[in-house]
């Protein structure tokens, strides 16, 4: 290994990712004056990942134009980032992990009884959990079984070392719930948090055993050789909530019809992008400098549930409902309290917090279901009735009541 440390490379590493963030630097996409009504353009964080295509896409194809609303596109280095910037209202809005509202409130991932509120789902799927390549081919695709064993024979003091994006997030959890799955002891491995755009860059300097990120990420590293994709989370959970439109709550109240229109505008292009036909030419835009950055054959492969996990693991293919989806005729966008209950339970079940949440009260209080219901009217949607109904983890099995999440 070079004497380029580590801890030298993570310095650059956040330093840049800084830099891009930067308005200053990086131009911001769709970036207006102020409008008609004299109010200030509506800033909306994305952080690079293939999932904030409907934020990106509605701004490409006109609609936030089409419903009337002036939006500020901006890419942003870190979730800690979108976290800071959604508390102090320096961000309206955000592409988020759907679990940050919750992780922030209890106090796995910022301080404790800060909201941050969830107006809609953008996506279900589409994770994935990378190994180094060494790894990856005793590993296997889809069952975990094999890596407590390999993982015992590692040293007491050279634990392997996984990454996930933010405490108490997605890919956290998803880490976390794939080696319980495996029965290994979570305080026997290091878990680090690293920004997505930076895993393939640590994996690549050799002190890091596997990540679980979004899209391109897991196949960027597969293109490049240096980890293969062991787990696509729609086979952890087929349909699992993934990233939200979170807002900055005086936001939601002050410009409640403006989040409307941003809403209204996001799930026309998450129709727009359920459309297969669609996603090369999304591939090619979110494929740009000024959003992900990525190879758009990489982005595009996968976003067509075409995956090519690495080169001792083969390929795989998904059809299109257990491929990333953005909309299923509002199925993905409706933000359900079962889910945010879940989420809060592995935060008890993986030592995250001492004691219980209060569940209902807390999802209850950082989902804004009445006004994603008034949207999903005014856009001809379904809404569920009962948004409490049972459901199963495909990994495993196993089934959750969020009635009796204990």
């Amino acid at each position: 290994m070079s004497k380029f440390s580590r801890r030298d490379f993570l310095k650059t590493a956040a330093t840049f990712g800084a830099a891009i963030a930067t308005p200053s630097l990086l131009s911001a996409c769709g970036s207006e004056t102020a409008n008609e009504t004299g109010e200030r353009p509506i800033k909306i964080g994305f952080i690079p990942l293939t999932d904030c295509a409907s934020v990106v896409m509605a701004h490409t194809l006109g609609y936030y134009k089409k419903y009337g609303v002036n939006v500020e596109v901006v890419k942003e280095a870190s979730w800690a980032n979108v976290r800071d910037k959604l508390l102090t209202g320096d961000l309206d809005a955000a592409h988020c992990l759907f679990g940050m509202p919750f992780s922030v409130y209890t106090g796995v991932g910022g301080k404790a009884a800060s909201e941050l509120k969830i107006a809609m789902v953008l996506n279900q799927n589409g994770q994935g959990i990378t190994l180094s390549s060494a790894l990856a081919k005793d590993v296997g695709y889809g069952d975990p079984s094999k890596l407590k064993a390999l993982l015992s024979q590692r040293p007491a003091d050279k634990p392997a070392t996984f990454a996930a994006t933010f405490p108490g997030g997605t890919h956290d959890l998803w880490l976390r719930y794939w080696l319980a799955a495996a029965g290994v002891d979570q305080q026997s491995v290091k878990i680090i948090t690293i920004p997505p755009p930076q895993m393939v860059a640590n994996m690549r300097i050799g002190e890091m055993d596997g990540f679980c990120v979004g899209e391109p990420w897991n196949g960027v590293a597969v293109k490049e050789g240096i980890g293969e994709t062991v787990l696509a989370t729609q086979d952890l959970w087929a349909g699992h909530p993934e990233k939200a439109l979170v807002v900055n709550p005086s936001f939601a109240e002050k410009r409640r019809a403006d989040l409307k229109n941003v809403m209204k505008a996001i799930l026309e292009a998450s129709q727009w992008l359920d459309d297969f036909n669609n996603r090369a030419e999304a591939a090619k835009v979110i494929g740009g400098q000024a959003y992900v950055n990525a190879p758009a054959d990489v982005i595009e492969a996968r976003l067509k549930g075409q995956y090519n996990l690495g080169a001792t693991l083969g390929e795989r293919t998904f059809e299109p409902s257990k491929s990333m989806v953005f909309h299923q005729a509002g199925a993905v966008n409706e933000p359900q309290r079962s889910h945010a209950i879940w989420f809060m339970a592995q935060y008890l079940r993986f030592g995250l917090v001492p004691n219980a949440p209060d569940y209902s009260a807390i999802a209850d209080k950082l989902i804004l279901r009445d006004l994603y219901a008034e949207v999903a009217k005014e856009m001809s949607l379904t809404v569920a009735s009962d948004d409490l109904q049972p459901f199963t983890v495909t990994l495993d099995q196993r089934s959750f009541d969020p009635k009796s999440p204990s």
